[in-house]
């Protein structure tokens, strides 16, 4: 199909994009690699009046170091994570994205877009909740920043104004005994998440789980990604044996609404969340040093 009419504007300058939005008041969106939101525009799912198109602003692009963790500009592409250095210090973060979509979608889709898209079964969203990590959102009147499990909010819906562009992603160090692991079961043809889980684990050094860090990221269940925190507070009161984590994984859907469709109903889903949630806490507890 061909999409509505709209204009189009291409800025120089990250303040001449907010200029644009502010000005827009809600009727202008943000393009960037454009993987998601020309084929909503394209089906008319979505509309807009204009497109501002940040996607050749060299300022939102690059990781780089952050206090030992990494911020990556919103417009880093897939490809431009599983080629960096930097990004190695989170292994996760490839083993989630290392198969997006194809080989064109990894070159132009763009990190900052996929968590600002928030599309329900979007693997990097959920792996962004269980790396703890910031979302930078800035508009005219400043910068603010978001935890990335508040930041989504629902389905394609987030924290980001109309009058705001998603900036950057940073996420913190991990202590050197963490182990991660991102398991998911994915629909055959598109690759897309039926149940996605990124776990990010180290073991307590204290009598009072001193160091200890259990953060779980689902996608693909419900409306959002969202963190477990059932899972979490189940599995944080145990021993971690076998038997603990099988219980916690139980939890992996507790207070949220499943999900039911073609590729999988309410019952079925549910029973996957529960699978590759265990799959995910024992994968990364096997990678704990």
């Amino acid at each position: 199909m061909i999409p509505a009419a709209f204009a189009y504007s291409r800025p120089g300058s990250i303040d001449e994009a907010l200029s644009m939005l502010a000005e827009g008041g809600g009727s202008a969106k943000v393009i960037a690699g454009g993987q998601s939101l020309l084929p909503l525009l394209k089906l008319r799912v979505a509309s807009a009046e204009r497109l501002v198109d940040i996607g050749r602003l060299q300022e939102l692009r690059g990781i780089r170091d952050w206090n030992g963790g990494i911020a990556l500009g919103a417009l880093t592409t897939y490809r431009e994570v599983l080629e960096s250095d930097l990004c190695r210090r989170f292994p996760i973060l490839a083993e989630a994205i290392r198969d997006v979509g194809d080989v064109q979608v990894r070159n132009r889709g763009t990190l900052g877009g996929s968590i600002a898209h928030a599309d329900p079964a979007s693997d990097f969203p959920a792996v962004a909740i269980a790396l703890g990590a910031d979302i930078v959102l800035r508009s005219r009147g400043g910068e603010r920043v978001v935890a990335a499990e508040e930041f989504l909010q629902g389905a394609f819906t987030t924290d980001l104004r109309d009058d705001e562009i998603l900036t950057e992603v940073r996420i913190p160090a991990l202590t050197a005994a963490a182990g991660t692991a991102y398991v998911k079961l994915e629909q055959p043809a598109s690759g897309y998440s039926i149940v996605g889980v990124a776990a990010v684990m180290a073991r307590p050094t204290g009598p009072n789980m001193e160091g200890a860090v259990l953060r779980l990221g689902i996608t693909g269940v419900g409306d959002v990604a969202y963190r477990a925190t059932a899972v979490e507070a189940s599995l944080g009161a145990s021993d971690w044996s076998e038997a603990a984590v099988r219980a916690a994984a139980d939890h992996a859907a507790d207070g949220h609404h499943v999900a039911s469709d073609i590729h999988a109903d309410q019952t079925y889903r549910t029973a996957m969340a529960r699978v590759y949630t265990r799959r995910a806490i024992q994968t990364a507890s096997s990678r704990m040093k």
